[in-house]
């Protein structure tokens, strides 16, 4: 007897093994919110994918070599020198390779847009208060991305073997050897000797095409897992609760406005990479260890501790016997303060407000003036030292001296970020006593209030 029953699809057949179908529905069911700021970590994911997609075919014509070889190609001042396989084949995929100089200059503003949605992705979530209870863990998940990125962008930054990565990389020597007891070694062991050393060209190759890359998809993935299991914050409003979530659903809404967020993300970085120069490694010639180009700016992903060591005092002292040079508290104290207090800020904050409750619903900012003031505080602290680490392009553009402006910036760096608080501090706390929505809108009995309340000592 022949059966009439239509025979399973092959989809069919495999949702019966695997059982996609319900785990697929209830995903596509999941409401996400619509409002603009939300869209910040998007970009990141973007970013990332950009970045992996552009780097496997930057990684075909790359040679991540510090042999000798003589260079021949396009750009004709270099013809016939001798420079390193790493700077030669980056200058060939500038010059030589159809697409090349796009990709690869794509690909590093790629770098930048990835660092900086991050960073105004946890500003959003610190200003919030989204990372309190049970979000901890993302947010911990975030400033470990964050980290990872920073140093996969330098590393990335520092393959060409042009002199001005040269130059990143001795300043790099120069803080792992400040460390006390451990510092020659760990410098030791990561440039293979003395600097320059031969292998820091494929350790950084490594770490940059393969183990970084591979971390930062597993954090975003478990980032994204968690988002989904825990479901997505929001604004409050009309009808919206710490039970439920106000928005657009995954399909169709929220995914054909993810996508073509993410078309703007690669239209920008390529529309970037073909119309704005960046790092044009002929420019800077060959890296020489006994010489350092200038004007010598850094990415301003890492040009902020670059500033904070030209601005700390050449103070050293010995402690032990063990001397602790003036780099060891900008290049190693300075940066693990600022993400160790990143690290423990729910639990600090937690401890501060005394809030153990779960939330779901994120805060206004005007909630908590203290949050105000130290994102005040903290950003204009570094963008003072991001000025400090291009002080030579100040030099070209008033004339002045490196002592002066280094006087002017040791000043400006306690004095701007304390006011930059205290009036963050202010403003919030005036929106807080108003019923205004907006820091434009708020009057001189508006201010007057804040003023009185900070007086009272109240919180």
């Amino acid at each position: 007897m022949v059966s009439l029953l239509p025979r399973p699809r092959p989809m069919r057949k495999l949702d019966e093994r695997l059982g996609f179908a319900s785990t697929g529905r209830s995903v596509l069911a999941k409401v996400f919110p619509d409002h603009w700021t939300f869209m910040m970590g998007e970009i990141a994911l973007y970013s990332f994918l950009f970045l992996v997609v552009s780097g496997i075919y930057l990684a075909l014509f790359f040679e991540p070599s510090s042999a000798m070889v003589i260079y021949h190609g396009h750009y004709r001042p270099m013809e016939g020198q001798a420079v390193s396989a790493a700077y030669a084949s980056t200058v060939h995929l500038s010059w030589d390779v159809r697409g090349g100089l796009l990709v690869r200059q794509a690909h590093h503003w790629a770098a930048h847009l990835f660092i900086a949605s991050i960073v105004v992705h946890l500003c959003r979530i610190f200003l919030t208060g989204s990372f309190r209870r049970p979000r901890e863990l993302n947010w911990t998940i975030g400033i470990t991305m964050l980290i990872l990125g920073i140093f996969n962008a330098y590393a990335g930054y520092s393959l060409p073997d042009d002199l001005l990565s040269g130059t990143g990389l001795r300043i790099f020597n120069a803080i792992a050897l400040s460390i006390p007891v451990v510092g020659s070694w760990l410098a030791f062991l990561v440039f293979d000797g003395e600097f320059p050393g031969q292998e820091i060209i494929q350790r950084l190759y490594l770490l940059h095409v393969l183990l970084v890359p591979a971390i930062l998809a597993v954090l975003i993935s478990a980032h994204l897992a968690i988002l989904i299991r825990q479901k997505h914050t929001h604004f409050p409003g009309p009808g919206r609760r710490n039970s439920n979530v106000v928005g657009s659903r995954v399909w169709p809404g929220y995914a054909l406005r993810s996508l073509s967020l993410l078309a703007a993300v690669f239209a920008a970085v390529l529309l970037a990479g073909g119309l704005l120069q960046i790092n044009p490694v002929w420019a800077w010639g060959d890296n020489d260890p006994a010489t350092i180009t200038a004007p010598s700016v850094a990415d301003w992903y890492i040009l902020w501790i670059e500033g904070a060591l030209r601005l700390f005092p050449p103070v050293e002292f010995h402690v032990f016997g063990f001397l602790v040079p003036n780099q060891f508290w900008c290049g190693v104290v300075l940066p693990l303060l600022i993400f160790g207090g990143l690290y423990l800020w729910p639990w600090l904050d937690r401890r501060w407000t005394g809030d153990r409750e779960t939330h779901h619903l994120t805060g206004s900012p005007r909630e908590s003036p203290l949050r105000v003031a130290l994102a005040s505080a903290t950003l204009v602290f570094l963008a003072v030292l991001l000025v400090a680490g291009s002080e030579e392009l100040i030099v070209q553009w008033t004339g002045w001296t490196v002592a002066a402006i280094r006087d002017v910036l040791r000043v400006l760096v306690f004095v701007l970020p304390l006011g930059a608080g205290l009036l963050g501090w202010w403003l919030a706390e005036s929106l807080r006593r108003s019923d205004l929505d907006h820091t434009l809108e708020l009057g001189g009995k508006d201010l007057r209030a804040g003023l009185r309340r900070r007086a009272k000592g109240r919180a």
